[in-house]
């Protein structure tokens, strides 16, 4: 096991020559091909966003969608280990983040927005259903007046 607690990698029978391009190459070529991308099309959005090219280059989306999974599983491996063992809840990432302003503002907007979105779309299913069980009763002959 490794100092930091991830899984040691096993590099038996890869070449380590960095003097030959075309091996540079392959390996970025295998690398990407082994796993699927995952937020390709919005990396490339705020790229764009912040004032980088329309298309930008695949193998800089592919280096910072590697730099976002990395953060994002250790992240998670650390707000594991506080808390309950083997779980990850809300509050352990706001403990995370909570010395990081930026982050513990971003943290504190996205919780505040999905509670209000959670509440909207219960007064709206609350108004559809009230809505059809009024619906039902103008049309029946045992109306409610």
């Amino acid at each position: 096991m490794a100092l930091n607690n991830m899984p040691e990698e096993n590099f038996e029978g890869v070449d380590f020559n960095f003097d030959d391009d075309a091996d540079d190459d392959q390996m970025v070529a295998t690398n990407a091909g082994s796993r699927k991308r995952l937020f390709s099309k919005e990396l490339r959005c705020m790229m764009f966003g912040f004032g980088d090219d329309k298309n930008p280059y695949t193998e800089t989306v592919d280096l910072l969608e590697d730099l976002v999974i990395e953060y994002i599983a250790e992240t998670t491996h650390r707000a594991m280990e506080i808390g309950r063992t083997g779980r990850v809840q809300v509050e352990d990432i706001i403990f995370l983040v909570r010395k990081d302003q930026r982050k513990y503002a971003r943290v504190k907007d996205l919780l505040t927005m999905n509670e209000e979105l959670k509440k909207a779309r219960k007064a709206f299913d609350e108004i559809k259903y009230v809505g059809k069980y009024f619906g039902c009763l103008k049309r029946s002959k045992y109306r409610v007046i």
